[in-house]
């Protein structure tokens, strides 16, 4: 089996090395709360990631708070049994998670925002806006949150086959969702399609002010004269909804078609023993290296040819938008909000994702015909300065929010 040595600490060392005293800079009129540690790779951390990486660039400051912000101490004996947890019950394991991650984040946003006068709580995800709510010292601290997910988080949960679709957990998230979402005072959805999936089972939504703000990221610098180092490259968490297992059968199907194609996977999660198993069985250990969870993952992805995505649930995808920065061509599934980000054709490939022989095809066609590879690379580079780049999009999203704040006065 092909795979590198850059893998992500244990939970417990993540959990010690994220916990942090509070900030003592109050005067910022902007918090982003989020019930994840502050370092990770998944499209949220990329949002505030990005988000930050502007308003510094742009003279502005936002403190993050997390979980691990309140206290170092009672960071792993609570959260440590986690791991205990995830072996036994994919439901209790979320309870938990659920529960003391909000109650952690609820400490801490108490304790800051005492301190603090008017300001925008910037929750993402309906567990931190609920904290924040609870946690505000009065009407002029607003809650803004954002909707990072597709229909509820009790169906993203679900689709990973952690809780079971329309059990009693699923339904008290959905609950929980009910009663919190309406109380805000703002939302930003990361899609259209997030948008339509939440208003379709939570119309009461609708009364609340909102903005549909495209994910973004920063602009690339020229990378023309670097060479390559592989052909393909995916990033996401390695989790059943991302669908890595797809991609390993379309490099087998096309090995079997005469072609040998490397795939450098960026991503770490409880299927990576899995995956790589699949692989040495497909006869892929050659072609295939699991880099695991990499910071500077965005450094890479100019030097592959084309970038793969097989995930069957998104809310949106920062990882193509960062592709796109790339000047990658895309090659994805017509799903969810895909069709939002690049169009078929174009900036795009979408393959089936039923069919590995026919996904293989698709790919094969696209990398084959080096013209048509590059005029896909250099739409996908100009979709993204068009509709994704950070000195475009961020401004919107920073003015909504501080219309939050303005409309509290």
């Amino acid at each position: 089996m092909s795979s590198d040595t850059f893998t992500s600490e244990p939970d417990s060392t993540r959990l010690i090395q994220a916990s942090a005293a509070l900030p003592n800079d109050n005067s910022t009129p902007l918090v982003i709360a989020t019930i994840l540690r502050d370092e990770g790779i998944t499209g949220v951390h990329t949002h505030i990631r990005q988000l930050r990486n502007y308003l510094e660039e742009s003279n502005r400051t936002a403190t993050l708070l997390t979980p691990f912000s309140w206290s170092r101490t009672l960071a792993v004996p609570v959260f440590g049994p986690r791991l205990i947890l995830q072996r036994c019950s994919g439901t209790a394991d979320v309870a938990w998670y659920r529960h003391w991650h909000e109650v952690f984040l609820r400490k801490a946003l108490s304790s800051w925002l005492a301190e603090a006068g008017d300001c925008v709580v910037y929750a993402q995800c309906p567990l931190s806006a609920r904290a924040a709510l609870r946690a505000r010292r009065g009407p002029d601290q607003r809650v803004v949150m954002a909707v990072h997910f597709s229909v509820s988080q009790a169906d993203e949960w679900a689709v990973k086959k952690l809780i079971k679709d329309g059990g009693s957990l699923f339904r008290a998230i959905r609950q929980a969702e009910r009663e919190t979402i309406p109380q805000v005072d703002g939302l930003v959805y990361v899609s259209r399609w997030a948008q339509n999936g939440l208003l379709g089972w939570l119309p009461e939504a609708a009364a609340v002010p909102s903005s549909v703000i495209d994910n973004f990221v920063a602009p690339w610098h020229d990378v023309s004269n670097q060479e390559p180092i592989g052909d393909l490259v995916t990033v996401g968490n390695l989790l059943l909804a991302k669908n890595h297992r797809f991609l390993l059968d379309v490099l087998a199907a096309a090995k079997q078609a005469g072609r040998s194609l490397t795939l450098d996977v960026f991503g770490e999660g409880q299927l990576r023993k899995e995956l790589q198993q699949r692989a040495y069985a497909l006869g892929l250990e050659g072609q295939v290296r699991f880099r695991g969870f990499r910071r500077d993952v965005r450094d890479f992805l100019p030097l592959y040819r084309a970038y793969v995505h097989a995930s069957y649930s998104e809310s949106s995808s920062l990882a193509i938008i960062e592709a796109m920065a790339a000047g990658l061509p895309i090659v994805a599934g017509n799903i969810g909000p895909i069709a939002e980000l690049c169009d078929d054709g174009v900036e795009a490939r979408f393959w089936s994702l039923d069919d590995p022989t026919d996904a293989a095809a698709t790919l094969l066609e696209l990398l084959d015909c080096e013209p048509a590879r590059l005029r896909a690379a250099h739409a996908a580079s100009e979709r993204f300065k068009r509709d994704f780049d950070a000195n475009l999009v961020a401004p919107r999203l920073w003015s909504f929010l501080m219309g939050m704040r303005s409309a509290a006065r």
